[in-house]
């Protein structure tokens, strides 16, 4: 990776993490800019970064020259726990259950696994109260006595299986409310969001812990939908159909690879809180002050250096915010207008313990913690 405008550039090799990182660099770069570059490389934020040369950690302020560092020089990065965006450099595996041992030496089918599950009476109580509760099952697919509840389905609960396709067949329960299928491992091609689109009610949709890379665009039709939990998977970013959710109050997209939030996030009018903790941020769209019913803000551990001018005098119903291993200081949040009712609004709320991950403390914590 380079830096442009470079004056006499020369090449270095970072090595962190088992990992031998190579950019070019001018001779003149500040150690701070050299930190900037590395962000996006290492995810490590620039004040939880220590540069060391020869045994000899590098000053922010001083120059690659001042500091001695030539042309084909190794530095070794070495990062501060807690401080990296994106919940650090390597992402998580998404979390599912683990594989039962029982039976696994027999040839049954799914359904004979798990006993009596499916008999006439269980299937008969699911169409009677509306409610398919298939959770922690052993299952590798969705069993067929599902389909046959049809319209009367108003909740299908199929988290933590091994469950690899979620068939259009998914639209003939039409009047589902809640969808959570959480802890499954689906990668994008699971799931037939075609067949989604038919569920017109659907107000709450799960799909946390998995290894989503997209959201499709199809998510826009879903009109009702108040929550929508999207949380350590793989997302890289959100599509511009989610500006379609006006009815939405909760986004939960925190531990994924999201770089930037569509301007369109300000026509979501409806929503309430929106958790973007441990993503890959270093701006939010001015947007967010169109959010006028926001209370709640989870933005920490990202690559964040100031949010939008508006958001104080905007968000009038903001009392929770959340900024822990952001590059945001308290100086930034001073300079916003409306930043002091924020402040008595929250000061409020927590009773001066405040929801910022310090304990006995009044003071607002902006996430610069001392190296």
């Amino acid at each position: 990776m380079e830096v442009e405008g470079q004056d006499t550039a020369i090449n270095i090799t970072v090595k962190f993490s088992g990992r031998s990182i190579p950019i070019s660099v001018s001779l003149d770069s500040k150690i701070k800019d050299v930190k900037s570059l590395l962000q996006p490389l290492t995810n490590v934020l620039p004040r939880g970064q220590k540069l060391i040369f020869k045994g000899k950690l590098l000053v922010d302020g001083m120059t690659l020259r001042e500091s001695e560092v030539t042309n084909g020089a190794k530095v070794m990065l070495m990062a501060s726990q807690g401080l990296h965006q994106g919940d650090g450099p390597i992402l998580k595996d998404a979390k599912t259950r683990p594989i039962s041992r029982a039976n696994t030496s027999s040839n049954k089918t799914v359904n004979e696994k798990i006993g009596v599950l499916f008999d006439k009476n269980r299937v008969e109580r699911w169409k009677v109260t509306g409610v398919i509760g298939l959770a922690e099952c052993n299952l590798k697919a969705i069993p067929e006595e599902v389909w046959t509840c049809g319209p009367s389905t108003r909740v299908l609960d199929i988290s933590n299986n091994f469950i690899l396709d979620v068939p259009a067949q998914i639209g003939c329960l039409s009047s589902m409310q809640k969808f959570l299928l959480n802890g499954n491992g689906m990668l994008d091609e699971c799931i037939k969001w075609k067949g989604l689109t038919s569920l017109k009610h659907l107000t709450v949709l799960s799909v946390s812990h998995n290894n989503l890379s997209t959201l499709p665009s199809e998510l826009g039709a879903l009109c009702s939908l108040r929550q929508l939990h999207v949380s350590n998977n793989k997302l890289s970013s959100l599509p511009m159909e989610i500006g379609l959710l006006t009815q939405l109050e909760v986004l939960k997209v925190n531990n994924n690879r999201i770089s930037n939030v569509p301007m369109c996030i300000g026509d979501c009018s409806s929503l309430a809180e929106v958790d973007l903790s441990s993503n890959l941020l270093t701006e939010l769209p001015v947007t967010f002050g169109d959010l006028l019913n926001l209370k709640a803000l989870h933005l920490g551990n990202n690559g964040l250096k100031s949010l939008p001018s508006t958001i104080f005098k905007m968000c009038l119903q903001l009392s929770t915010l959340d900024l822990h291993n952001t590059e945001i200081t308290m100086d930034v949040l001073r300079q916003l207008e409306g930043w002091q009712d924020f402040d008595d609004r929250r000061r409020s709320k927590h009773q001066k313990q405040l929801d910022f991950r310090v304990v006995g403390s009044a003071e607002f914590d902006e996430g610069a913690d001392k190296l």
